[in-house]
């Protein structure tokens, strides 16, 4: 737990902690106040209680909620597992990694985004004039990932190993943020990228630059992002999860049915125009939403036997470890 720790010092210290106007730090038996994770993008349900709380009733009166922004999901994995945050965003590697390696006991409350058929994917792209067209003409050649043994590992993995390749040797795997993906390619740091939204519609604006392969082509319905509680959390404080859990069915639904007022929120809290989120935001190059939030435990399911399967886990997980019907949206 130590190592952790230390993590998590350092992490929080450099995120910070962005109170709710009006925020009581003070416990009761059954607490009043979240401590919530988030990150950036991808998350209306949560950019809606963020900035238009009013919309939400008893938010801000009734509970409150303290918002902690990180960089990813990894390090709101530790703070969970220290008992620094109550709820957070989560990748299902991630929250799997958390449960075998540090034991953390949590439940998936909501989902955040997808891909379904017809969604956007996350694909890796060349060069319009790259030599490369398959995936097997990758053997010997640098490829970009946002980071290495990120969750989008284990599909490309299986995807490269169809075509007869080993992504652990075969190929030259080096980290790159997304926002850099677009630039690495263009300049020939690197012969393929991983993209993903909203730099994807950045670079297919600009042209000359031509899809490789996406992970639908291993697993049509893949979950990038999700919420989880911790277990203890849940226990002692049903009501308060379960009211949380209402807000953020709420906020998908008023995501989904507002999509002016959406680019608004979600362009006050990426700082990013509304111009620019208008390109891809809530469009069918967007990834898929579930109207209510529902978690889809068949696909998270599916993505731990992959990982399971190409090393990212040492064991398969059973996701229904992590569900609790109780306290999984849709929650009305």
């Amino acid at each position: 737990m130590r190592p952790i720790l230390a993590a998590l010092t350092g992490m929080v210290l450099i995120t910070g902690a962005v109170p709710v106007p009006g925020l009581s730090t003070a416990r009761a038996e059954e607490a009043t106040t979240l401590r919530v994770g988030w990150t950036i993008p991808a998350e209306e349900a949560k950019y809606w209680m963020m900035r238009r709380p009013a919309a939400f009733p008893g938010l801000g009166t009734r509970y409150t909620i303290e918002w902690v922004q990180f960089q990813g999901t990894a390090p709101m994995t530790q703070a969970l597992a220290a008992g620094a945050l109550d709820c957070a965003t989560q990748s299902p590697l991630a929250l799997a990694q958390g449960a075998v390696e540090g034991g953390l006991k949590a439940d998936i409350v909501a989902q955040h985004v997808s891909e379904k058929p017809g969604s956007f994917s996350v694909y890796w792209a060349v060069r319009k004039d790259s030599p490369i067209r398959t995936p097997a003409d990758l053997k010997g050649k640098t490829v970009g990932i946002n980071t290495l043994g990120s969750g989008i590992y284990g599909p490309m993995a299986l995807l490269l190993r169809r075509s007869g390749l080993d992504a652990s040797r075969d190929i030259k795997l080096v980290e790159i943020a997304f926002p850099l993906s677009e630039d690495a390619i263009r300049s020939g740091r690197v012969d393929a990228a991983v993209m993903n939204q909203p730099f994807a519609a950045r670079a297919e604006a600009r042209g000359d630059i031509r899809r490789l392969f996406a992970l639908s082509e291993q697993q049509p319905d893949i979950v990038h992002i999700l919420e989880a509680c911790r277990k203890d959390f849940v226990a002692r404080n049903p009501n308060l999860v379960r009211t949380y859990v209402r807000a953020l069915t709420a906020g998908m639904r008023m995501a989904l049915a507002d999509r002016p007022e959406t680019l608004k929120v979600v362009s006050e809290v990426m700082k990013a125009p509304v111009a620019v989120l208008d390109t891809y935001l809530l469009k069918d190059n967007d990834f898929a939403r579930d109207p209510g939030a529902r978690p889809d435990f068949a696909a998270i399911q599916r993505m731990y036997d992959t990982y399971a399967e190409t090393g990212l886990l040492p064991r398969r997980l059973d996701a229904e470890e992590f569900h609790d019907p109780a306290v999984t949206a849709p929650i009305e």
